[in-house]
Order: structure tokens, then sequence, then C-alpha cells
């Protein structure tokens, strides 16, 4: 004796397009949040696009993390001209 499910395929298809829905979503909040990042850092906010690059996303990650970010450069040159003056 077999399973049948009653399920109609009109749920299938609406499930379907639900979680797609969901995942455009998802994918539409992470590329907002971290463009904003990577404009809060100094870089240009497109550099946040890059999160979508499966290997560009690893090498992006290490940039934020170890490099000197442009903000930081523009504050150390700021303190450098307050002390002069």
């Amino acid at each position: 004796m077999q399973f049948q499910p009653n399920v109609s395929p009109a749920f299938g298809a609406i499930f379907l397009i639900f979680m797609m829905l969901i995942t455009l979503i998802t994918v539409g909040i992470q590329i907002l949040v971290f463009c904003k990042i990577f404009s809060k850092t100094g870089y240009s906010w497109a550099l946040g696009l890059l999160m979508l690059v499966p290997i560009a996303n690893l090498i992006m990650l290490f940039v934020l993390a170890f490099a000197e970010w442009p903000i930081e450069r523009e504050l150390r040159s700021f303190k450098q001209q307050s002390q002069v003056a």
C-alpha cells in the first residue's frame, strides 16, 4: 500500500513561489546591510555587491578585517593636522 498525499499541485506551486519570495527578501536585506557596512567604513557602497560573488565575499571579509579603512586614514590625517596647528 502506497501513501498518496492529499495535497494539490497548486499548493506546491504556491509554496515554491513563497519560498522564492522569502529568499529574495533575505538576499536583498543582506545586500543592503553589506552595502551600508562598506559605505560606513569609507569604501564604496558598491563593494557590498561583491558579497554575492562566492570567492570575492571571503576576500572582502578579510579586507574588512585586516586592511586599514579609508575612514581610519582620514581620521589619522585629521589628528595629525590638529597636532600641528
